[in-house]
């Protein structure tokens, strides 16, 4: 190999140790980048839904105290979740970024009310700015309500590392994606599950 045959000359040694470096962490990377697109996709399909203790309906944009159409969506996939029974309690999450009036929580929770959920089971969690950080809320509230299964409700892309946030928080989550999610354009499809795989790499480091 031209790595040993160099190795009489440092100069040319030092070089191809270094390519050869660089193409081990390349193919590490690849092989990452593979087995959480693989793990993403294949959860993005599953539908696991299951009697539980809440129901979770991770929050989207709000307009105007309105949820969007991708939100409504998931909340009225989770509306259909509970009038099955899967569970008596529904929780909304989402924070009011850069809206000073409204959550997604809370716009969640008044829309469910507003199509006959009792006020009673519902939960609002209105203070979590990004996934990570309503997904640690969803823990505090489950735990402080002796509950230890949930069904999440999102998009189908989104929910594996809803899982994976959960699941490090002590919560055994099941996911059930919303319609309309397993019939994306495969250009969007692929944007989104390496975004996805993006994102769950830098809460991984602990960087999000």
């Amino acid at each position: 190999m031209a790595l040993f045959r160099n190795a009489k000359n440092p100069s040319g040694f030092r070089r191809n140790a270094k390519r050869w470096i660089a193409f081990i962490i390349a193919a590490l990377l690849i092989v990452y980048i593979t087995v959480n697109y693989y793990r993403i996709a294949r959860q993005s399909t599953q539908d696991e839904t299951r009697r539980a203790d809440v129901i979770v309906v991770f929050g989207a944009a709000e307009y105007a105290g309105k949820p969007s159409p991708v939100f409504r969506a998931r909340l009225d996939h989770g509306l259909t979740l509970y009038k099955q029974g899967i569970a008596p309690f529904i929780i909304t999450t989402g924070g009011n970024g850069d809206d000073p009036t409204f959550s997604e929580g809370g716009v969640g929770r008044e829309y469910l009310i507003s199509v006959g959920v009792p006020e009673s089971k519902i939960i609002a969690e209105t203070q979590g700015q990004d996934t990570n950080e309503s997904a640690q809320r969803v823990a505090a509230i489950t735990k402080a309500n002796k509950m230890t299964t949930c069904v999440v409700v999102s998009d189908g892309y989104h929910i594996y590392r809803i899982k994976r946030m959960l699941a490090d928080q002590g919560v055994t989550a099941y996911g059930s994606p919303r319609p309309g999610t397993k019939n994306l354009a495969a250009r969007q499809r692929i944007t989104l599950f390496l975004r996805e795989v993006l994102s769950i790499t830098l809460w991984r480091l602990h960087l999000t």
